[in-house]
């Protein structure tokens, strides 16, 4: 198997500032104790191919309700890979616990982005059984699959990203 990235946690400034999108106002001692506790994603087993993104804190989200969650990690990816994440699959077929946009995809260079390459996961509850998820910290919330991608031959995309959600359209 070929090894093609790295999962780093972001700055814990990054973090606070992100927080902020989750939970305002959260005392900054609490913010530390949280971002000290992330664990980076990981393969459950030796045949996984999907790598766990863990709760930093213990989530709740009521039916019909989204949450943006910061994960507080970055990836660092090889050229000619992207991260696709996923809701972990027990969470979907439970709760219908997904990505407000289905799948996220992490680009290579979504590492060097203004924001460090911050992944944050907008979950929503869908639950058409009046069910709230429960999520506690530690615990599995999405997965991230790593695969190739090939371009056209008659690619010329030069530009160079620095934001992150939505901002290589606007490079256009």
């Amino acid at each position: 198997m070929k090894r093609i990235a790295v999962f780093e946690k972001v700055s814990f400034a990054q973090f606070r500032k992100d927080w902020e999108l989750f939970e305002a106002g959260k005392p900054e001692e609490e913010v530390r104790r949280i971002y000290d506790a992330i664990q980076l994603p990981r393969r459950a087993t030796a045949g996984s191919a999907g790598y766990d993104f863990y709760a930093p804190c213990a989530l709740s989200v009521a039916v019909g309700k989204e949450k943006l969650i910061p994960t507080g990690i970055r990836a660092k990816i090889e050229t000619g890979y992207v991260l696709i994440l996923f809701p972990r699959s027990s969470l979907g077929f439970k709760y219908r616990f997904q990505l407000d946009n289905t799948a996220g995809i992490i680009d290579s260079d979504y590492y060097h982005a203004q924001n460090e390459g911050h992944i944050l996961c907008k979950m929503i509850n869908d639950s058409r059984e009046g069910k709230e998820v429960c999520i506690p910290a530690g615990s599995g919330m999405v997965q991230g699959l790593f695969l190739p991608f090939g371009i056209t031959e008659d690619d010329e995309a030069e530009a160079v990203r620095t934001g992150g959600f939505g901002s290589t359209t606007q490079n256009n």
